[in-house]
């Protein structure tokens, strides 16, 4: 259903709003043919159908929904549908035990417009995850940008009725995405958010990337975990 309508909707490109869970499948490839010795890594998709349905489930505007840890969140704005799963699949990444997450999406057309579409966002609670991250990307070609986690912000994501919305007002919705996944982060585990809803795509052939799906970021979570063997 064609309902995100007009000039720079991008409704016909929405294939590639599936990139994080493309870039994780990638990686999870590539790690299970190196096989890094003495490396435990999980990979997590949270997937479901983005339709328009009369079936109970589907997200309607002032709907409230309760994540896997409780938190309550009101739906103020259902085409930001992605981060409602991938707040669960983290949560579920931490009850495996993990000491560091490092989640991928599309997540925000604010991302596009601040870093373009050879850059992908970098948010993340740790200067050692980060610093990883960013010798991984520049041995395998990738660009990423560390963005701020301006803890003022999260103003404008409190809701008189839930926990928190699903996003915040229009300036600095980059960063709002990436303090709303941050709720869902505990204190001790090491957390990334890349945001590559720029990088994902291209328009046209450039350097190694045909036209199309670009894989990224894939190069450089896989050169992370084998950095751990």
């Amino acid at each position: 259903y064609n309902l995100k309508a007009g000039a720079g909707s991008m409704i016909e490109m929405m294939k590639f709003d599936m990139g994080g869970a493309a870039a994780t499948l990638g990686a999870a490839a590539a790690v299970a043919q190196l096989k890094p010795e003495g490396v435990e890594v999980h990979f997590v998709i949270a997937t479901c159908e983005n339709m328009i349905s009369g079936n109970p489930g589907a997200l309607r505007p002032g709907d409230i929904i309760t994540a896997m840890d409780g938190t309550t969140i009101e739906v103020n704005n259902t085409d930001a549908e992605g981060r409602l799963t991938l707040a669960d699949a983290m949560l579920y990444c931490q009850q495996q035990g993990v000491s560091e997450v490092v989640d991928i999406a599309t997540l925000t057309g604010a991302c596009m417009v601040a870093l373009g579409q050879d850059i992908a966002g970098m948010w993340s609670n740790s200067d050692e995850l980060a610093g990883a991250l960013e010798t991984s990307a520049k041995a395998t070609g990738e660009k990423l940008w560390r963005m701020p986690l301006e803890e003022g912000y999260w103003e404008g994501m409190k809701s008189d009725f839930a926990d928190m919305k699903n996003t915040g007002p229009r300036f600095g919705g980059a960063i709002t995405a990436a303090l709303f996944l941050q709720k869902f982060v505990q204190k001790d585990i090491k957390w990334a958010h890349l945001d590559i809803a720029g990088t994902v795509w291209a328009d046209k052939a450039k350097g190694i990337n045909i036209a199309g799906g670009t894989g990224s970021m894939v190069r450089t979570l896989t050169d992370l975990v084998s950095k751990k063997a």
